[in-house]
């Protein structure tokens, strides 16, 4: 039997060409579920701006009240996000002007234009996925110590991140992140911008599209802030703490998606990226999200099919697979620098350790 170690890398392409035909049809045809279950957590959203309009007329010990309130938008936030991510990667809505609403209720509320993200993400990280020209990797520790890297030091899961830190940042290092690219794409056109780990150009179509979705994004963000009566109490628990708790939920998973895999020159997913074993009751909440291998081989595929593909890779890609206990992936990455030496080897800011990779599986 041949050593996992003595294999090479293989494609996604050629992942895909073995297993599509092992596949359902329906697995890859349009389903209506992901748009139903975003518009029922668009409507949580509203019956939660509605009720915290009224906070304000509350007795102070009953505010405690809303709490479950704000903990059922917050996932309502992440829920959105991680249905509105499947739906700009498939064919589920056929008609242009329908597709632009569904998208535009999805991303306004994470401060994100579907340009930019089809861009960045559909474009850029699905396509060099942990390679050196993917924006959304780890910073290689040769790379300059800029704001961009320094605030990752000090709040994405590493050996020497201070927990206060990593627990306050995991709701907004989402809008640092998009931040990030933002000025990247924008404000160094030639890919020349060293805060970024791998700067990415638009095209200027893009850019003019980007900037008129911006714009809508920000209309929508005001009149939500605007119908809470920029009122403090109003906006700190109808705003921007159920914002903070959906997008911890979903850094809880990003993180864990690519950080602690190898860097790969071929795109190879089953090497570059992490499936979790988590509670069902998480996958059925959270639309299969933590099936992100299986996202990467097959991006436009119907969610519900996640668990039948991943059998399948297990059959016949058996031990290649990073599908790892939630628990055992962030113990791994609390324990682990967060910087690449090497595309197989860790270390932290300074440079001075030297941690291979936990998921490496293939020599260089």
């Amino acid at each position: 039997m041949v050593s996992i170690l003595d294999q090479k890398l293989i494609s996604r392409a050629k992942y895909a060409k073995k297993l599509r035909p092992l596949m359902p049809a329906e697995a890859f045809e349009p389903s209506n579920n992901t748009i139903i279950i975003l518009l029922i957590n668009v409507l949580i959203l509203l019956l939660g701006w509605g009720i915290a309009d009224q906070l304000d007329q509350w007795s102070w010990y009953w505010l405690w009240l809303y709490l479950p309130i704000v903990l059922i938008m917050g996932n309502g936030i992440a829920v959105i996000a991680f249905t509105t991510h499947e739906i700009l990667h498939s064919k589920t809505i056929k008609k242009s002007l329908l597709r632009q609403i569904i998208a535009f209720l999805g991303v306004s509320i994470q401060w994100v234009t579907p340009t930019f993200w089809k861009a960045v993400h559909n474009r850029e990280h699905h396509n060099q996925t942990n390679s050196l020209n993917d924006p959304d990797r780890n910073y290689l520790a040769s790379q300059p110590p800029s704001w961009g890297k320094w605030l990752q030091n000090q709040f994405i899961p590493s050996a020497q991140v201070n927990r206060l830190w990593l627990i306050l940042g995991m709701g907004f290092v989402w809008h640092v992140h998009n931040l990030r690219n933002l000025i990247s794409a924008f404000f160094y056109p030639d890919g020349s911008a060293v805060h970024s780990p791998a700067p990415f150009t638009l095209t200027p179509q893009e850019r003019r599209r980007v900037i008129g979705e911006l714009l809508i994004v920000i209309a929508i963000q005001g009149v939500i802030i605007s119908y809470l009566d920029f009122h403090p109490l109003k906006l700190f628990l109808g705003y921007f703490l159920p914002l903070w708790l959906g997008d911890t939920i979903k850094m809880f998973y990003i993180y864990t998606n690519h950080m602690l895999c190898q860097m790969t020159e071929v795109n190879d997913p089953l090497i570059n990226s992490v499936s979790l074993k988590m509670p069902k009751l998480f996958d059925l909440l959270h639309v299969n999200f933590s099936y992100h291998t299986e996202h990467h081989i097959f991006p436009f595929m119907n969610s519900d099919y996640y668990p039948m593909l991943q059998e399948l890779i297990q059959t016949h890609y058996p031990e290649r697979m990073n599908l790892i206990d939630v628990r055992e992936v962030w113990r791994l990455m609390l324990t682990t620098p967060r910087h690449y030496r090497d595309s197989h080897n860790f270390t932290d800011w300074d440079g001075q350790k030297s941690v291979p990779c936990p998921l490496t599986k293939l020599s260089s």
